[in-house]
């Protein structure tokens, strides 16, 4: 792996890793994280792939912006994309991440060439019950009072509470993680919700002529691991489930979530996917 360049583009922090002129793979964090959170799984990806990680904003080392609805996210990121000249780019979404990913799709197919959705739940009716440590910091009225008070210890185990058994959280992950804010978080959060109210993510896939695959952790403890089969019904998508991998499959199962992603072929413009990608 070769990371050779970051920058800020479109009030966005990017990093690339790999091969510049190999294709090209997004990968989108979710709510409350970072592009740390992808750390695990780069490596490989970066053997044969251009990786680029972004921070989007107010999270990691972007800056809050006034709103952060799902279509002006997926705009920034088209913009980001225009300016670096790429097209039919692998788009990957951790959990809301997938929600910017499909938003994405639906405004510039120009731009994707397939579509991988990671933890990344299907409706509101499919969201389980918060664990209790998320809830006390998400919540007011003690949200905001323990979020300005968060503990290392207190992070790592509210991420591993997503998480089906015990979970390594990268150092630049935690430290991206305290510089959110409980405005910018809650914020993102009502946008996610808004999105998918308005329609859920396999009606808008079916919409979309583009390769997908469903990555879903089979014990996932904030989405239903049994709503993941409502994506079966988008054309040309792949649904897999991870025994024993709760909501975090690129920490908790990084080896197997990076060959997935690189089995992913991109629909070039004007053509078809056929066959995985080598």
């Amino acid at each position: 792996m070769s990371q050779y360049d970051a920058e800020l583009s479109h009030g966005m922090h990017l990093v690339h890793d790999g091969p510049p002129q190999a294709p090209p793979v997004l990968l989108i964090h979710g709510s409350g994280a970072s592009g740390a959170f992808w750390g695990p799984v780069v490596p490989a990806l970066a053997e044969r792939r251009h990786v680029l990680r972004i921070d989007l904003p107010g999270c990691g080392n972007s800056p809050p912006v006034p709103a952060y609805d799902v279509p002006l996210q997926a705009g920034r990121v088209a913009a980001l994309l225009d300016d670096l000249g790429l097209r039919s780019v692998t788009v990957v979404g951790h959990s809301s991440g997938g929600y910017v990913a499909t938003a994405l799709a639906e405004r510039r197919p120009d731009l994707v060439g397939a579509i991988a959705l990671v933890s990344t739940g299907p409706g509101l009716d499919a969201l389980l019950p918060e664990p209790m440590i998320l809830r006390l910091l998400l919540a007011p009225p003690l949200g905001p009072l323990l979020w300005r008070r968060r503990t290392d210890a207190m992070l790592r185990r509210a991420i591993g509470a997503t998480a089906a058994g015990p979970v390594d959280v990268p150092a630049d992950m935690l430290d991206d993680l305290r510089g959110i804010s409980y405005r910018s978080f809650r914020t993102v959060a009502r946008g996610n919700t808004a999105y998918l109210a308005e329609r859920g993510v396999p009606e808008r896939l079916a919409a979309l002529a583009v390769p997908v695959l469903v990555l879903f952790g089979a014990a996932d403890p904030r989405w239903d691991p049994a709503s993941a089969h409502r994506y079966e019904a988008v054309p040309d998508a792949r649904l897999v489930l991870l025994p024993g991998v709760g909501h975090l499959p690129p920490l908790e199962a990084p080896g197997p979530t990076g060959e997935l992603l690189l089995g992913l072929k991109a629909r070039q413009a004007g053509h078809p996917s056929v066959g995985p990608e080598t």
